[in-house]
């Protein structure tokens, strides 16, 4: 299953201190096909992805987590992917979950599959559980598509899908886009749980989809539906 044509795109912005890390657990479980999206960082984020041998590609400024997983997806489509998995690189999501996102598609019962950490909620902070499951309920309400994690940056394409998504989305409300993409392209997907490790870099970070990021993306998406 891992020697198929799977490509890992990884979007960051500011992740030196980690992403040595995020791709050597990779490369541990077999993915080799990595594709790293420097956004912008302003720090060595994309010199230490390129010695760890993998594809970095870099925006010359800092665009939004969207623009870096379309880049990466772009480039993938490039070097004849079959699977795209995207993840994120502060190292909250765990590679030993690509075999569950990938396996669907493999099988060919669906052409995209979003990891989600609201089928498990274990180990989620309560105000994230909270600030996820609003966010659920404007996707649902603006999309017509009800998920349990739709801000998920865990996801797995086929080749097909690929295809059909289609979002000017830049920034943090491109995950809620692409599942507008999904209802309107009547694509097959699932939901499968994924594990998500929560450190206290990852909850530090300044970038991260938080309260204020999250108002800003809300706001963001109520335009997008009024021009």
């Amino acid at each position: 299953m891992k020697n198929c044509n799977v490509c890992i795109v990884i979007p960051v912005f500011n992740e030196s201190m980690v992403i040595a890390h995020v791709i050597q657990d990779i490369k541990e479980f077999g993915y080799n096909r990595i594709i790293v999206v420097d956004d912008g960082s302003r720090d060595e984020t994309c010199k230490k992805s390129k010695m760890e041998g993998v594809i970095a590609l870099r925006h010359k400024i800092n665009r939004g987590k969207g623009a870096a997983v379309k880049t990466g997806i772009t480039a993938a489509t490039l070097l004849d992917a079959e699977i795209i998995v995207t993840i994120d690189g502060d190292g909250q999501h765990n590679p030993a979950d690509i075999e569950k996102l990938i396996t669907p598609i493999l099988d060919g019962t669906a052409d995209v599959v979003l990891g989600s950490r609201l089928l498990t909620t274990k180990d989620m902070p309560f105000f994230k559980v909270i600030a996820n499951k609003i966010g659920n309920l404007v996707t649902l309400l603006f999309y017509g598509l009800h998920v349990s994690d739709s801000q998920s940056g865990f996801r797995a394409y086929s080749k097909y899908a690929t295809s059909k998504i289609d979002t000017k989305a830049d920034k943090y409300e491109y995950d809620s886009k692409v599942l507008r993409e999904i209802k309107n392209n009547r694509l097959r997907y699932i939901e499968v749980p994924v594990d998500v490790r929560y450190t206290e870099y990852s909850m530090g970070k300044a970038h991260k989809q938080g309260f204020v990021n999250g108002i800003k993306t809300l706001v963001r998406m109520v335009w997008g539906m009024l021009v």
